[in-house]
C-alpha cells in the first residue's frame, strides 16, 4: 500500500516521531494508524519519544581522526547516567554519528542554529533560480519550499540520511531508535569537524 503525506502527518502529530519511522509503520500495518501506533510501541519508539524530555547530563566526548589524519571529528552526547555512558555498544553508537560528521560534512547540528538571515538569502537565490529558468510564477513559491527543505537535509546534521544506513533513516531517527535500545534519553550536543588546510 502506498503511504501518503496525509497519513504520515497524523502518525507524526500523535506520536511525534520522525517521518521515516512513522512511514515504515505505516507500510507495516497497511495505513493503519492505530495498528501503526501499536506497532511504534512494540518497537520501543514511543518510549523514545517520551524519553527525550528527560534530562542527560552524562555522556562523553568522542574523538574520530580519519586514516590519512587530514580529517579530525570530536563530538558530544549525552545519556542520563554513566552505566550507559561506559557502555560499549554506546560508544560504538557515538563513533558511527562521527564517523557520519566526517563522511557527511554537515554544516549545522539542527535548524535551529540557522538564523532567518541564511534561510531569506537562500530562499531570494532560489527565487531569483526559478525566475531566471522561466518557471511559472504560481509553481516558484512550491518549488522554493522544496528547496529550503533540501537545503535543511544537505546541511543541518538531524536532517541528514545516516551514513552507512540501508534503510535511509535519518540521523534524528538513528538517535531516536537508540534511545529506544538503550533505555535512556540522548542527545547530540555538538560537534567539531577539522580539515587539514580548511
Amino acid at each position: 500500500m502506498k503511504i501518503n503525506m496525509e497519513l504520515i502527518k497524523e502518525l507524526r502529530e500523535k506520536t511525534g516521531l520522525g517521518i521515516m519511522a512513522c512511514k515504515k509503520a505505516l507500510e507495516k500495518e497497511d495505513g493503519n494508524v492505530e495498528k501503526a501506533i501499536d506497532f511504534l510501541r512494540k518497537e520501543g519508539l514511543l518510549k523514545a519519544a517520551k524519553k527525550s524530555g528527560r534530562s542527560a547530563k552524562e555522556g562523553v566526548i568522542h574523538s574520530y581522526i580519519h586514516y590519512n589524519k587530514k580529517l579530525g571529528v570530536l563530538v558530544e552526547v549525552n545519556c542520563e547516567t554513566d552505566f550507559v555512558a561506559n557502555n560499549a555498544e554506546f560508544e560504538e553508537f557515538v563513533h558511527g554519528l562521527a564517523v557520519h560528521i566526517g563522511a557527511v560534512e554537515p554544516a549545522y547540528l539542527s535548524k535551529d542554529e540557522i538564523t532567518e538571515e541564511i534561510i531569506e538569502r537562500e530562499r531570494e537565490v532560489y527565487i531569483q533560480q526559478m525566475k531566471e529558468s522561466g518557471k511559472p510564477d504560481n509553481l516558484i513559491e512550491k518549488i522554493v519550499e522544496n528547496k529550503i527543505k533540501k537545503f535543511f537535509e544537505e546541511n543541518c546534521m538531524l536532517n541528514q540520511e545516516y551514513f552507512g544506513s540501508d534503510n535511509g533513516i535519518t540521523v534524528e531517527d538513528f538517535i531516536k531508535e537508540n534511545i529506544a535500545k538503550f533505555g535512556e534519553n540522548i542527545l547530540l550536543r555538538r560537534f567539531v569537524l577539522y580539515k587539514i588546510g580548511a
